[in-house]
């Protein structure tokens, strides 16, 4: 729901999102808010009451674009992308995937009118910066859970090894030439040993969540293999146990 939809109308049908789309695995719908303007300009928006610059959208323009869409096809969730959400991630990505129907609703100018909250059912945020309209978030959105949802991507796999799936950032992938400049491929991803290749990436992945995001560790899915390995890169016991993360397991005895 929009006041450009054009700006987001290729986002729905090019590449993965486009042929998710003819196929029946996914629906979108642009809904240009404008149609809902009680006067003949179509005008959606008004100035502040109290002085100000800028101009606000009306709530009443809202509200009828959302009645006209709950007697047609009611959403499961109606979302305002504002930057006054909690942070938008992976997990909330996960969760509005399992969802039938799910409303974006974006706004322009200095935003909408504040009783437009009590249409909507949660706030999402990109991050803790300013934009100057909701589309792009609602296109990083879209991809995101859209991605999800089975029958999208080719590979039901993948995207549970992506980043932040696991809590963690991915692990570094290579492909051909095997040298290049010098940078060779990992020796154990050319031997063909499956155990050994799944353990080097787990470790890379911590490692390069520690190095580069360790904020994400305290809310990582670790194990206690996990916990051994953030040992030996340097990690305290100290500090595992304030992240909650499980035990290493113990060394078995020699006999």
């Amino acid at each position: 729901m929009t006041l450009f939809p054009e700006l987001l109308r290729p986002f729905t049908q090019e590449a993965l999102l486009g042929k998710a789309r003819e196929r029946g695995v996914l629906d979108y719908r642009l809904i240009d808010l404008r149609s809902y303007a009680a006067n003949k300009h179509h005008k959606v928006d008004d100035t502040p009451y109290g002085g100000g610059a800028g101009m606000v959208i009306r709530v009443d323009v809202v509200e009828r674009a959302l009645t006209a869409l709950q007697a047609e096809d009611p959403p499961d969730e109606v979302i305002l992308l504002s930057p006054a959400g909690p942070r938008f991630d992976q997990r909330t990505a996960e969760e509005l995937s399992g969802k039938r129907h799910i409303a974006l609703l974006c706004g322009r100018y200095e935003g909408f009118d504040a009783r437009t909250d009590s249409l909507v059912t949660r706030e999402l945020s990109l991050g803790d910066f300013v934009m100057m309209g909701g589309e792009a978030a609602a296109a990083c959105v879209l991809e995101a859970v859209g991605r999800l949802v089975p029958g999208v991507i080719g590979d039901e796999e993948s995207h549970r090894q992506d980043s932040f799936s696991s809590g963690l950032l991915d692990y570094p992938e290579y492909t051909r030439p095997t040298e290049w400049q010098g940078q060779a491929v990992p020796e154990v991803l050319l031997g063909g040993n499956h155990a050994a290749i799944e353990g080097w990436r787990r470790g890379q992945a911590l490692e390069r969540t520690l190095t580069r995001r360790p904020d994400l560790l305290p809310q990582a899915r670790l194990t206690p293999q996990d916990s051994a390995a953030l040992l030996a890169l340097g990690v305290s016991a100290e500090q595992l146990g304030d992240w909650g993360a499980p035990a290493p397991p113990k060394a078995k005895r020699k006999r």
